[in-house]
């Protein structure tokens, strides 16, 4: 990772997620269930749900990331857990927001590979040293990347506003 940062935009974020669902319709992939990582990955399934005329979307909190190139010695799922059997049989995709070491990826992969008909992955971005190779990637890059969603501040911090702090 360098100094430069990959900054993405709310407009550029809509363009990427549609061309992200063209290439995954393009490869005539129709998935049963959208799991989407939280949190970054929730902006990912729900554009691509919509593009992908697919409403059935599960959500799995992972926590991981601390700050910036910090993290947990290992992804851990929180609770609620969803419950593997819902994907009994169906074709799921699971999407994030980037696959930078791809553990997290990995944690939802294996999570889910026994149960599912067919489990293939998509994100907005994918990093050269991620344990998993993405089905479907918008771009590549090795930089740190800016979010429309997460570059600024939060509004309110453990319950208090914060410009009241």
């Amino acid at each position: 990772m360098t100094g430069t940062r990959e900054n993405l935009t709310y407009e550029k974020f809509g363009r990427a997620v549609r061309e992200l669902a063209q290439t995954i319709a393009d490869d005539g992939f129709e998935p049963d269930v959208i799991l989407s990582i939280a949190r970054g990955g929730v902006f990912v399934s729900g554009g691509l749900a919509y593009a992908l005329d697919c409403k059935n979307i599960h959500l799995v909190n992972v926590e991981f990331y601390t700050g910036v190139g910090t993290t947990l010695a290992m992804p851990v799922m929180l609770a609620p857990v969803p419950n593997a059997i819902d994907f009994s049989n169906k074709k799921v995709l699971i999407a994030d927001d980037v696959a930078d070491t791809g553990r997290t990826l990995k944690l939802v992969h294996d999570f889910c590979v026994d149960e599912v008909a067919e489990v293939r992955s998509a994100v907005i971005y994918e990093k050269s040293q991620s344990l998993v190779k993405c089905d479907y990637v918008w771009k590549r890059t090795e930089e740190w990347i800016n979010f429309p969603w997460s570059v600024e501040q939060p509004v309110v911090r453990r319950g208090r506003c914060v410009r009241d702090v």
